[in-house]
């Protein structure tokens, strides 16, 4: 897609008999018993989230106020790098403690195909930890790829595209709005009823685990006060050319057909404003329309627009996809995969969104739980049905009610089982990550942190980094086969001599 993209999903994580405040600790201890190879030691260059794309820094991020509760009264605080208990992968991904929850971040993609299949392999990863901690507790650690604990507590699956800095940032936020919250009619997970919000009924079936969390448009915080668009500045690439858009308000998808939709459709939209499109349509108030739009399984709708009148999100979406398709039609075999399954899906939805249960995760939980619940006379915001939600969203393969659905054929999947155990321990080839993995696999004792753009390592008595922030353009492969072939420190050494390779500030974190 011309782009470098990326999956982090924070999962949840359930232990009979702990309270909130037991959270961090033994996410930490998940982390930390997770059986496969992995170097330790993040480096943080680079990274602060409190620097906005608008121009500005703000001096401390919004807090919910609810997070206290995971704070353990008495308990000495501990550094960053501790909490974090950061694991860098041999397949060249991050696996850490986000507060109370272990987070996958994928490596870096160029496909679609790629990220599915990385974004794949973070289940096993995060499965394989937590049968290591059941096995040392005595007691089963239960994991869920999903959004809500359904206790008022909401964790991220943020999504991040290498862009041009070139799109002024107003165009990007005001395009992005519109298609963000409509986006969620194939990209929701699906949700048993409706959190922080008592002016609507919560015996409600919704698109979207996530849209009962945000509240304000546009913004830089992601833990309270969420915004539709998050204006993070973290390009993890040359400052001066990419922005990284952090995009937090998608939810955790199982479909790998709803993650394809998702991540290609984005992609595309990024794809036109790099190339001049402005805003083809904007909506009076998108948080409000995101929760109208996440509350209503019909598809039927209406928000209010500027200079027209209303539009369900359907609508909305082919507004994009006829911009696409008339500016970017026969780029590519994946573009044109993607053009065509989003005509495919907005069709199919706009006639009978039953037929999408077989692709979409939404579509397939609406259709595994509704008779049940009318047999049952349960509704929707239920214990019972949240429990059934949950379920699906199981990183137990023998336990999920997703893979249940796949192993009965029932819905379309995209990636080899074979190519996603693959993944579980090799990096993509044509990227960056193939360097970072290769650390993680040959080097580790040599590391002393890894960062998404750099990799920091002692070497015949000398800190040495090896900066890979320009390292997002070309395609990699010859210089990640020469990599992969070094057995030593040494002969690495030679290989990316020439490369930005220096021995000044390895230690700034």
């Amino acid at each position: 897609m011309h782009r470098l993209l990326g999956i982090e999903t924070e999962y949840g994580i359930v232990v009979e008999g702990l309270g909130a405040n037991d959270w961090i600790a033994e996410s930490i201890a998940l982390i930390r018993a997770y059986p496969g190879k992995a170097a330790a030691g993040w480096n943080y260059r680079g990274e602060d989230p409190r620097r906005d794309m608008r121009g500005f820094t703000v001096q401390n991020l919004a807090q919910n106020p609810d997070d206290a509760q995971f704070d353990a009264p008495g308990v000495k605080p501990m550094t960053r790098e501790e909490e974090r208990s950061d694991r860098i992968l041999t397949n060249g991904a991050r696996f850490y403690n986000d507060h109370g929850h272990p987070e996958y971040a994928t490596p870096e993609c160029n496909s679609i195909l790629s990220v599915i299949t990385y974004d794949k392999a973070g289940e096993r990863v995060v499965q394989s930890a937590a049968e290591a901690r059941s096995h040392q507790r005595g007691v089963p650690v239960t994991l869920y790829k999903n959004n809500t604990d359904y206790h008022g507590s909401s964790y991220g699956t943020h999504e991040g595209y290498l862009m041009a800095r070139s799109v002024p940032t107003e165009t990007l936020v005001q395009s992005l709005l519109p298609f963000f919250v409509s986006r969620q009619v194939f990209a929701g997970a699906g949700k048993c009823g409706v959190e922080n919000d008592r002016s609507v009924n919560p015996d409600t079936f919704q698109l979207s685990q996530r849209a009962d969390y945000f509240a304000v448009e546009a913004s830089v915080d992601t833990l309270h006060n969420r915004p539709v668009v998050n204006t993070r500045d973290e390009p993890h690439a040359t400052p001066a050319k990419y922005r990284r858009l952090h995009v937090i308000c998608g939810d955790a998808n199982m479909s790998e057909y709803a993650t394809a939709l998702k991540m290609g459709t984005t992609s595309l939209v990024l794809r036109m404003l790099e190339e001049g499109l402005e805003a083809p349509v904007r909506l009076m108030d998108p948080v409000r329309a995101g929760k109208a739009i996440s509350r209503d399984v019909t598809l039927k709708a209406a928000v209010e627009r500027h200079g027209g009148p209303p539009l369900t999100a359907i609508e909305i979406q082919r507004i994009y996809l006829a911009e696409a398709q008339k500016r970017l039609q026969g780029e590519s075999s994946e573009t044109d995969w993607v053009l065509a399954e989003w005509t495919s899906i907005l069709d199919i939805l706009a006639v009978d969104p039953s037929q999408a249960a077989d692709r979409l995760d939404w579509a397939a939980k609406y259709a595994l739980f509704r008779g049940f619940r009318e047999d049952e006379g349960l509704s929707w915001n239920s214990a019972h049905m949240q429990s059934l939600d949950l379920e699906y969203h199981n990183t137990d393969v023998t336990a999920s009610l997703y893979y249940g659905l796949v192993e009965a054929g029932s819905m379309i999947t995209l990636v080899d089982e074979k190519d996603v155990l693959a993944a579980v321990l090799a990096p993509p080839q044509d990227t960056r990550a193939a360097i970072r993995g290769h650390f993680a696999s040959r080097f580790a004792d040599s590391v002393r942190s890894i960062g998404w753009n750099g990799i920091a390592f002692k070497h015949r008595g000398q800190d040495l980094l090896f900066d890979m922030n320009s390292l997002v353009e070309d395609n990699l492969q010859e210089l990640n086969n020469d990599v992969r072939s070094t057995e030593t420190l040494d002969a690495f050494v030679e290989v990316v001599h020439g490369k930005p390779l220096t021995s000044a500030g390895l230690n700034a974190k």
